[in-house]
């Protein structure tokens, strides 16, 4: 046979192996971000579908698998392509409040239709977003006649990493209401992990995995595979309900979106808004009711025993001293006053008995309507406190009863709270009991025109976006662990780390802002910052309502304060000039209602000097500043408190020079001559 013959069999077999791979639904197909720099291949190879992301030549994710396995058996092989759909989009939206006022939401699409080739032939589609700073993808049950009431028990995701990074965390066992310490170790290391996580990889490649529009679905937690040298696969986790299954659900049904941001430098990851527009728009008509802003509230002091929630001799919440609370909050022009322990259900032990919790029953020493009425003739609102102990099934058969009363007293604000590990006795609070119930709380403030501050929440996935009465949510080991925890209270380094970790997941309520460090309940614990990075942690760590966590007491004479009593809470700009994890951070955000900007500057337990071009200045503009440095004798462990204020004329040419103390800070505000 002379050569051209065996080239034309050749084609002919590679024809009949193609045609064969089409009639058999395999195929691949191939996805380009906006800017061209990110590219997506996915298809069905034997059977399997699968994903991978590439940044260039640079591989992010190799093939890896998707797909369920359901009650009734797997639904991740035996799969053929369908069909393929493309769109691609191009807007921008307004937020309400946020870290800037318009963002744009720009992506190219993908949809992979699937069936399976024999058997039930059940069809799933998985959709790619994919953006110029990341993926999102997620599943789609549609409406069919072989699959309509189903149950997953596992979901099969898989990120097949290239490498074994460095990766930030915090373990899904053993902590409680996500308030765990983040640390970094190769990801081969981990046990597993709840989401976000944050891959250092090299100095020019920063990933975070996480999931977007968490909605009647289990909270996603990550679990590598195997050991690997130079790569590692993980793999979807869902928290389950307590009979093992997952996730109940009717199709058409679809998932949460789950996200991989891709950035060069730590500061990118902070600006991503790829989780934000993976949520739907914002379903309240009128927004003008949702009001960020920095409230104070009585809370340090139990911590501290000076009051205590349950009634007795140190009754925290009486009408007394709420209203010496609401006094300072008005003179120093604070938005609220949030009273911890004003409502019955506190005596006794209330983490067993959360049942007993009233929403709507004031204890006798303290005035609801009285101090409603006098919050609101000092133009401010009270914040009322639920706390309901785990027991979900009491909240929500109050929750119309407790938001007619507030509303029909002006409280427009809720802090609720969930301390007990599993809601009414039973369930994780991150399972889909727990999904459906948050939101459930949320939808319901919507209707009544309530803001949330969610304690011990779902881990948020960007549901602020289409619930933007959903402000803040806790979900991290915040300041109180300054107040009791048994190993110190927070080291340095946290709050170095949470911007890049679960501060990515959404507004965090850490409640910064203590000025006095001396602890006479727990003398082995202590804030462990300078005053000056207390100060910086306003603006460094975003919430758009945010708590000075002190006593009021430890506030006056300190002239510190008034960068506390300036500086914003929600957002027209946001730069990012220089961080690296675990280390410092350095965050510049200009005011949504004047020309103003705060600057935020902490370093972890080293000192160091910071430069701090201000380029993100107007142009031939020229600006007063007002600086709140660490003296230079300041400590965190030996002299936290010296604080230096001084001022001075810049520009946009300026350079800063910012000595930080070990464990310091510097706060900065510019104001527009």
């Amino acid at each position: 046979m002379n050569k051209y013959s065996i080239k034309r069999l050749l084609g002919v077999c590679l024809s009949f192996a193609l045609l064969a791979a089409c009639t058999n639904g395999e195929r691949t197909e191939t996805l380009q971000s906006p800017d061209g720099q990110l590219s997506l291949t996915t298809g069905v190879k034997d059977g399997k579908a699968y994903y991978s992301l590439a940044r260039g030549t640079e591989a992010l994710i190799h093939p890896s698998n998707l797909g369920f396995t359901l009650k009734d058996g797997p639904l991740n092989g035996d799969f053929r392509v369908k069909d393929v759909k493309r769109t691609s989009s191009d807007e921008t939206w307004m937020q309400p409040w946020g870290e800037e006022i318009e963002v744009r939401n720009h992506y190219n699409e993908l949809t992979l239709n699937l069936e399976e080739r024999s058997g039930l032939q059940r069809n799933l589609s998985v959709v790619f977003r994919l953006f110029d700073d990341g993926l999102g993808f997620r599943y789609f049950f549609p409406e069919q006649e072989n699959l309509k009431e189903f149950v997953i028990m596992d979901e099969e995701t898989e990120y097949a990493l290239p490498w074994d990074a460095r990766t930030w965390s915090i373990p899904t066992n053993g902590t409680k209401y996500y308030e765990g310490v983040y640390t970094a170790a190769p990801i081969s290391r981990k046990d597993t992990v709840s989401t976000p996580i944050t891959l250092e990889v090299n100095d020019s490649l920063y990933m975070t995995l996480h999931e977007a529009n968490l909605t009647d679905y289990a909270s996603l937690n990550l679990t590598p595979k195997g050991e690997g040298e130079t790569a590692v696969t993980i793999r979807a986790a869902l928290t389950p309900w307590s009979t093992g299954e997952k996730v109940f659900a009717t199709a058409p049904f679809v998932t949460p979106w789950r996200t991989v941001i891709v950035a060069r430098k730590p500061g990118d990851l902070i600006l991503s808004r790829l989780m934000l527009n993976l949520n739907e728009p914002c379903r309240i008509e009128d927004t003008s009711w949702i009001e960020p802003g920095r409230y104070i509230g009585i809370w340090w002091g139990m911590h501290m025993e000076k009051y205590t929630w349950a009634q007795g001799p140190k009754h925290g919440a009486t009408t007394a001293n709420t209203m010496r609370y609401i006094d300072f909050a008005a003179r120093h022009g604070f938005s609220g006053v949030l009273v911890e322990g004003w409502n019955y259900g506190w005596d006794g032990d209330w983490t067993r008995d959360g049942d007993k919790f009233s929403f709507t029953r004031a204890y006798p020493d303290y005035d609801l309507k009285k101090l409603a009425d006098y919050a609101r003739q000092k133009g401010l609102r009270l914040i009322a406190h639920n706390e309901t102990g785990g027991a979900a099934t009491n909240y929500e058969q109050q929750l119309d009863s407790a938001y007619t009363l507030y509303r029909s007293l002006g409280i427009n604000a809720v802090k609720t709270g969930y301390v007990n590990p599993m809601l009414d006795h039973k369930e994780l609070q991150h399972s889909q009991y727990g999904v459906r119930h948050y939101r459930k709380v949320i939808e319901t403030a919507a209707r009544y025109g309530i803001m949330v501050d969610n304690h011990e929440p779902a881990m948020p996935s960007g549901l602020q976006r289409t619930y933007p009465n959903l402000m803040t949510q806790e979900g991290v080991r915040g300041q109180e662990y300054d107040a009791w925890s048994a190993d110190g209270g927070n080291q340095p380094e946290h709050t170095c780390i949470i911007p890049f970790t679960r501060g990515l997941a959404g507004p965090m309520d850490f409640t910064p802002g203590t000025f006095n460090f001396t602890n006479p309940v727990y003398p082995g614990t202590r804030v462990q910052t300078t005053i000056a990075k207390q100060l910086a942690l306003s603006v460094v760590l975003f919430s758009p309502l945010q708590m000075a966590s002190d006593m009021i007491e430890n506030y006056e004479g300190r002239p510190e304060f008034s960068f506390i009593t300036s500086c914003p809470t929600t957002w027209a700009k946001t730069v990012v000039p220089d961080a690296k994890i675990g280390e410092y951070v350095v965050i510049a955000r200009k005011d949504r209602n004047s020309e103003n900007w705060f600057v935020g500057c902490i370093t972890n337990r080293e000192s160091r000097e910071i430069k701090l071009p201000l380029d993100f200045l107007d142009a031939d503009a020229s600006y007063k500043a007002t600086l709140y440095r660490d003296s230079k004798d300041a400590d965190y462990e030996n002299n936290p408190y010296p604080v230096v204020i001084s001022e001075q004329e810049v520009n946009a040419g300026t350079v800063l020079n910012l000595p930080l103390a070990r464990g310091g800070g510097a706060a900065i505000r510019i104001e527009k001559i």
